[in-house]
């Protein structure tokens, strides 16, 4: 006789949770689904009622921001590097930095700087012969999105990209952005957020002409883990009992110590908020970054796949190693919100809240160049430190960090950033 192999269910939250992918994702997907409709409704109220509640939400704020637009505003919140470094940020900014989930920062860094940064990636590519032995986007992370052959290319450990990373100008407004959200509650510090964890990433090089097909609305906190592990069913508890008031998409708790389910898609590192600097001049319809600057959206995603028009067997098309796509078919409440950001210039960085939908628009014979370095806002916590551990070893050997594909092209470059080079920010940031 075959035992019975039973889903365990968790003391804290009371939903079956998988710290692990399923074997049977259906099965899984069914299961979890009805646990959650079952716990909302003892709150009750019923999924079609909070549903209801979040639209109501997302309608007001949708509202505001095509107001804005259409004044000709800009509806991202812009801040002067220089009110960061002096701790003169108004309230008001602040306030609306916390609404929109995102921000420019003007001037984070001189622009003769970052000019200066992105000839030294001209140089550093060219003189290592890059461009004869890249084959290619060796992931599929986009896979299920809409795109063009991208732009991005593996480089990691260059002079500038590391200069960046440990500059005092980048600490600070990584300080500023992880003071945003909550970071200690019910008696547990969550992350650090003064002391970040240089979390690597690559470069993007658009030239003068290019034709980009841009890319789909997504977000890129997780999979079917959002819903299945324990640590992120207790992140999102409150809209999982049916409470859309008690949502707060600013508190980390219990994020740090989920469970991520493993994939190319996976990013082992917990950020506040994504991000990148200018390299170069970038008009705002040029194929830029675009978001639905509603952090609280979250909400409607998560509960979304719960809707009766949904099939059983899926969450709004979301699939394990894929990233999580906003699409029309589940998800047009939020369509109208899409925001560009404003025009840039080299030295200014641009964020955007971890869990915020983004997409980045098409361009046909693009004006000017469209370079950066992504470089996040990911603060010190568990989670962060065993990541930085293996980042460590990437870098001393010069290999691709461990959330990317081991193409490894810098191994053996020999004016790649060298330990030697790290100040206390970088070696902090390595756990050193």
């Amino acid at each position: 006789m075959t035992a019975t192999v039973r889903t365990p269910v968790s003391s804290l939250t009371g939903l079956p949770h998988w710290e692990t992918p399923p074997a049977d994702l259906a099965a899984a997907t069914r299961e979890i689904k009805a646990a959650i409709r079952a716990r909302i409704a003892a709150s009750g109220r019923t999924v079609e009622e909070v549903l209801a509640e979040i639209e109501a939400f997302i309608a007001a704020e949708v509202a505001d921001i095509v107001a804005t637009r259409e004044r000709g505003e800009e509806v991202w919140p812009v801040i002067a590097y220089a009110d960061i470094a002096a701790g003169t940020v108004t309230a008001e900014q602040l306030a609306l930095v916390e609404r929109r989930g995102c921000a420019v920062v003007r001037g984070h860094f001189e622009r003769d700087q970052a000019e200066q940064w992105d000839r030294d990636i001209v140089d550093y590519v060219e003189n290592n012969h890059f461009f004869e032995t890249y084959t290619g986007p060796a992931d599929d992370f986009f896979g299920t999105l809409e795109m063009s052959k991208p732009e991005i290319y593996p480089i990691y450990w260059s002079r500038a990209q590391m200069e960046a990373r440990q500059h005092p100008r980048m600490a600070a407004v990584q300080r500023f952005l992880n003071q945003r959200f909550v970071s200690e509650s019910d008696g547990h510090r969550w992350f650090e957020p003064d002391h970040d964890s240089l979390y690597p990433d690559r470069i993007r090089r658009r030239p003068p002409g290019a034709d980009s097909g841009g890319l789909g609305s997504h977000l890129d906190p997780g999979t079917l883990d959002l819903w299945m592990a324990e640590g992120y069913q207790q992140h999102f508890r409150h809209l999982f009992a049916g409470d859309f008031v008690a949502y707060d998409p600013w508190d980390a708790s219990y994020r740090t110590e989920a469970s991520q389910y493993p994939g190319s898609t996976m990013c082992s590192a917990f950020r506040t908020f994504q991000g990148w600097t200018a390299l170069s001049e970038m008009r705002n319809d040029q194929g830029v970054l675009h978001t639905v600057p509603i952090p609280r959206a979250m909400a409607y995603l998560m509960l979304r796949p719960l809707a009766e028009d949904v099939p059983e067997e899926d969450m709004c098309s979301v699939q394990l190693n894929r990233t999580f796509p906003v699409l029309p078919q589940w998800h047009d409440v939020l369509t109208d919100a899409l925001s560009s950001i404003p025009s840039v210039q080299p030295g200014d960085s641009v964020w955007w809240h971890c869990d915020m939908v983004h997409a980045v628009a098409p361009v046909t014979d693009q004006q000017g160049w469209g370079n950066v370095m992504y470089i996040p806002a990911a603060p010190w916590c568990e989670k962060n430190a065993v990541y930085a551990a293996s980042v460590r070893e990437a870098f001393v050997a010069g290999r691709s960090p461990g959330d990317f594909p081991a193409e490894d092209y810098e191994t053996a470059w020999p004016d790649r950033f060298a330990p030697a080079d790290l100040n206390e920010t970088g070696r902090r940031g390595l756990g050193l």
